[in-house]
């Protein structure tokens, strides 16, 4: 290898280096109209939608210019239904996940379990355990090929983004239990319908669901048998924050109020004492059990909940998602995800004092956002976590060509630390951009545009005894480059793609970019 060679590499080191400091890119250089009533020139333009979106493509583009921002920004905050390309369609309608309903899928596998621990022979034993497992392993791997899919693909490009970050906010872990037969119809029923509507609605319908419940041990939650898990996570992960003034005598109020809020995997109905049995409830999986519920008043964030049942837990989740600390918390962690590490405090009241005027309406809070000039000043200056990175990656490369493997996907973000449904922790992953800056990061990124722009990936392979391969080198030296992306390249980006000696050098030249790496 000659010294000119070895050239492009060292520009590529010194781009991932400059990556990490997270600097202005190109399209930053126009800001003597960043206000709200602001025109949006063309590169501003393609910077929001990248900022709004899992990043850009080609039709992405097509369809901001035809609509315009205002107009394709209404469309995505009210999104009706996703029409997905038929070949990726086709792919969510096979999987398993999609045609078993939840309740079904689970008791089927908990007879499974069942029957593998009841089986006396050790190596069928083995076998059999192994089998259940490997079942689960394949559901949960259908749920994160799904949820990828659709931000690859989905044109309701916001809705993507929410329904990650409500995941996030909301998280659990496949690894307990049997939820990786739960985790698919958590994201598509309690957090995707609800992620940019009303957060009462939102809050309610992760609350109910079993995959939560199961996650945060609320199942084992009862009268004089206490378990306060959830019901400190609910204050200080998912509503009010940890400085929402609450005490650590409404953790223990909270946690009386959940007794008997859990899940049922049979087919059975407990037995409930006679005068309690008009208060059961049975949804699918979500139980409500009176015999385990504590009865008594309750002191909750200085008012008393009546001790009736089930409808405690309405009236203090109504609470919860009222309190302007609920207000506060949410709009920040929304900012932080949205603009940047260290939000404005004066945009995240503006987002608290609409979180409030419209009763959590979500997608009016993020109006606020999106309209506001810190939004647009921040603009380019948010490093890419992980997902952000793959999935734009992809977008980028290949439009809206249907993948056929989401497998290199999945493999790539459990090497950089982000696997879905993968956060041990009920915090979720960090937001900030600190977190996932590292050289090692920054290294596996640039394998990965190695990987993506040499058409090696995989990702047109399908699994299998007889795996079919697709021929697709990515196009990325096309109209969407030369029309909005170059413009927004630095120098030195330039001078790197120049001197690129092949298309697969100068696509990883591009993906593994400073430009690339920030949203």
């Amino acid at each position: 290898m000659t010294p000119n060679r070895l050239l492009p590499t060292t520009l590529i080191s010194l781009l991932l280096l400059s990556g990490c400091a997270a600097t202005k890119p190109a399209v930053q250089a126009d800001d003597r109209a960043q206000n709200s009533s602001a025109q949006t020139n063309p590169a501003q333009a393609v910077a929001m939608l990248e900022r709004v979106s899992w990043g850009v493509n080609g039709g992405s583009v097509r369809q901001l210019q035809a609509q315009g921002w205002n107009a394709w920004l209404r469309a995505q905050l009210h999104p009706g239904k996703a029409n997905l390309p038929p070949a990726v369609q086709a792919q969510i309608d096979a999987m398993t996940i999609s045609q078993v309903p939840l309740d079904q899928l689970v008791m089927s596998m908990e007879q499974k379990r069942k029957e593998s621990a009841g089986v006396m022979d050790d190596m069928a034993k083995r076998q059999a355990q192994k089998d259940y497992q490997q079942e689960l392993n394949r559901l949960a791997r259908e749920a994160a090929t799904r949820s990828l899919l659709l931000d690859v693909y989905s044109p309701n490009q916001l809705q993507q983004q929410l329904s990650w970050f409500w995941l996030n906010h909301f998280s659990v872990h496949q690894g307990k239990h049997n939820l990786r037969a739960m985790v698919g119809d958590y994201e598509a029923n309690a957090i995707a319908p609800h992620a940019l509507g009303k957060f009462r609605d939102l809050l309610g319908a992760t609350v109910h669901h079993p995959a939560m419940l199961r996650y945060l041990d609320n199942e084992a939650n009862a009268a004089k048998r206490i378990n306060e898990n959830y019901a400190r996570e609910l204050m200080e992960l998912h509503t009010l924050g940890v400085n929402g003034g609450y005490s650590q005598a409404d953790v223990q109020e909270l946690a009386r109020i959940l007794t008997g809020v859990g899940v049922n995997l049979g087919g059975d109905t407990p037995k409930v004492k006679p005068a309690l049995q008009s208060q059961y409830v049975r949804r699918g999986l979500f139980e409500f059990n009176p015999n385990r519920h504590d009865y008594g008043d309750k002191q909750f964030l200085g008012q008393t909940v009546k001790g009736r049942g089930l409808a405690e837990l309405d009236e203090a989740l109504d609470r919860l998602s009222r309190s302007p600390a609920t207000a506060h918390f949410i709009s920040g962690k929304l900012a932080q995800y949205f603009v940047g590490d260290n939000p404005p405090e004066a945009l995240v009241a503006r987002m608290a004092a609409t979180f409030q005027h419209s009763d959590g309406m979500i997608a009016d809070v993020l109006q606020t956002m999106f309209n506001s000039p810190e939004f647009r000043q921040s603009l380019g200056k948010k490093f890419k976590d992980p997902m952000h990175y793959v999935v734009s990656a992809v977008r980028l490369s290949y439009d809206d060509k249907p993948i056929l493997n989401a497998g290199p996907m999945l493999n790539w973000l459990s090497r950089m630390g982000q696997p879905l449904y993968g956060r041990q922790t009920p915090d979720g992953y960090p937001l900030t951009d600190a977190s996932w800056a590292s050289p090692g990061q920054m290294t596996t990124r640039f394998d990965i545009a190695r990987t993506i722009g040499s058409g090696s990936a995989g990702l047109f392979k399908t699994d299998g005894s007889q795996p079919q391969e697709k021929v697709a080198f990515p196009q990325l030296a096309s109209a969407l480059y030369y029309q909005s992306l170059q413009p927004t390249l630095s120098p030195a980006t330039r001078q790197a793609l120049e001197q690129a000696a092949s298309p697969q050098e100068w696509n990883t030249f591009l993906l593994s970019s400073p430009e690339m790496m920030h949203r």
